[in-house]
């Protein structure tokens, strides 16, 4: 079957041809035609199978006709991760250039005030992540009662990352006629009851059974068994050769590299940088435009090897990807389908290579047991003595670690001797101290227990002054005389005490020698008074 067999617009499949794509995928072909009868669907397939594609071609025929108001968006797409929301815009320009739709892009890290312009003009398509769009809802920049067609992708990751309270809150915001469109790599039973709520009467597809992996895809694992008991450090650094080994030996034309912890990322990114690789790195908690710019420079083929952590082990869709390395063994065994899932995608051929460890084997036998087989374990003898002459360096800067340990705890014990020395001596000062205290408290009974020493009668008579009574003097001055010394600080005084001052020199003005004139108050208040 062809795409013109499935009831696309003349536009949609010429930009289809144009893209290079001729036949549909399984999920392709059984989505499109029910999108279009304007049918619920609920999808199921396998990362890599071309689920975007499966909503984007027939939302572009549904929505050409129709004009978009101001803040009023027609469709709505909901994605996990910024990346997923990019890429799915990058559909929209790829096959629906030929049609004047708009669409927006609403993932944070962006400025909020170009999406707010953008929102005023109208959007026929809006993409968005749950956090930014809920921000500017609360905000009134947005209103959803408009929204004729609703896609929620990769449900199950956002499950995982715990967006699913947004998401059923943003559902409650939207008319209930609308046309749902549901997808997910998994259908575990949290993501069947959402089916089940935001559904009506949907069409299920499923083209594979859940989490498996594709058959493109070739498989191995690298174990390592020195790294068994030997500490995480050291491990580390003997999976950090073997993957140098597997690079030299498959020269991959790109390749992802998944690690499970973001400070792993960069211990991995510096390595591989000593040893001469182009690399970049990617992971949540770099900024959106260092994402964005990594990503872009990794597509145009800038740089060989992306170091990642599991945001970009959903639906990042990179042309011709040769190869995926697991530097770590994925927790979650639904995460390894997904992370080998970037490589033999849209039938192409690639290569996945998992480096475990000898504690890893817990989520080996998880992920064996998913896929229901055993993964093919490699052996190789340049990865082996890789591996071998790095055991080897770290079991010698465990031999320097260990005998420095050992020069360290000389030294222990012997600050530990003088410390009981000195702590000997400041016992045998304490019971000195002690024994002279014990010692004095007799002594001071026994004074208070001698009879008082006579006295003589001018003594007798002087009453013996303590520190609290004040002195005789002080409590015969009268309250308006100044103290003792007082004289110093108040100069008033001092000058009264003194000879006159003479401020105007010997001469001495007239009017200062000529008597008061009578008051007339006074004498006014005699007349009265008589």
């Amino acid at each position: 079957m062809s795409f013109s067999e499935l009831g696309l617009s003349e536009g949609v499949l010429r930009a289809v041809a144009e893209a290079g794509y001729v036949t549909p995928t399984p999920i392709q072909e059984q989505a499109i035609p029910i999108v279009l009868m304007g049918r619920d669907v609920l999808g199921c397939a396998q990362t890599g199978t071309g689920k975007t594609a499966s909503f984007t071609l027939p939302m572009i025929d549904v929505l050409a006709h129709g004009r978009a108001r101001a803040r009023m968006p027609r469709s709505l797409i909901l994605e996990p991760t910024r990346e997923l929301a990019a890429q799915v815009a990058e559909n929209f320009d790829k096959y629906g250039k030929y049609h004047k739709l708009n669409h927006a892009l609403l993932i944070g890290g962006e400025s909020m005030a170009d999406q707010k312009k953008v929102l005023n003009k109208g959007v026929d398509v809006l993409i968005a992540t749950p956090g930014r769009l809920l921000d500017l809802f609360e905000r009134g920049q947005l209103l959803l009662t408009d929204v004729k067609v609703l896609v929620i992708d990769e449900a199950d990751r956002m499950l995982d990352m715990g967006f699913i309270p947004d998401v059923e809150r943003i559902v409650t915001l939207l008319s209930p006629m609308r046309q749902t469109l549901f997808f997910s790599a998994t259908m575990a039973p949290e993501i069947r009851r959402l089916a089940n709520a935001f559904l009506q009467n949907p069409k299920t597809i499923s083209v594979s059974p859940p989490a498996t992996a594709a058959a493109t895809v070739e498989q191995a694992l690298i174990e390592i068994p020195h790294g068994h008991g030997r500490g995480h450090d050291h491990g580390q650094m003997e999976k950090r050769a073997a993957l140098r080994a597997l690079l030299e030996r498959e020269k991959p034309v790109n390749a992802l590299i998944f690690c499970n912890r973001k400070r792993d990322i960069g211990v991995v990114a510096r390595s591989l940088l000593r040893h001469g690789y182009d690399i970049g790195q990617l992971h949540g908690d770099m900024s959106q435009p260092a994402r964005t710019e990594t990503l872009d420079r990794f597509k145009k083929g800038e740089i060989r090897l992306l170091i990642c952590s599991d945001v970009a082990a959903r639906g990042l869709d990179i042309q011709d990807m040769s190869h995926v390395f697991n530097f770590d063994v994925p927790s979650h065994a639904e995460d390894y389908v997904h992370r080998i899932g970037r490589t033999g995608r849209a039938g192409r051929s690639g290569k996945a290579f998992t480096i475990a460890l000898g504690e890893d084997s817990k989520y080996l036998a998880a992920i064996e047991r998913m896929l229901g087989r055993s993964i093919p374990r490699l052996v190789l003898d340049g990865v082996a003595a890789a591996v071998d002459e790095a055991a080897h360096a770290t079991s010698e800067s465990s031999g320097r670690d260990h005998g420095r340990e050992r020069g360290r705890g000389r030294g222990r014990d012997r600050d530990q001797d003088r410390n009981r020395d000195r702590g000997g001596r400041g016992r045998d000062r304490d019971r000195d101290r002690s024994s002279r205290e014990s010692e004095a408290v007799p002594r001071a009974e026994a004074r208070e227990a001698e009879p008082p020493v006579p006295q003589s009668r001018e003594e007798e008579r002087r009453p013996r002054r303590t520190e609290r009574q004040p002195r005789q003097a002080e409590r015969e001055r009268p309250k308006d005389r100044p103290r003792e010394g007082d004289h110093r600080r108040r100069h008033r005084e001092d000058r009264e005490d003194g000879p006159p001052v003479k401020g105007l020199g010997d001469h001495v003005p007239a009017f200062l020698l000529r008597a008061p004139a009578p008051s007339r108050g006074p004498a006014k208040e005699d007349d009265d008074e008589e």
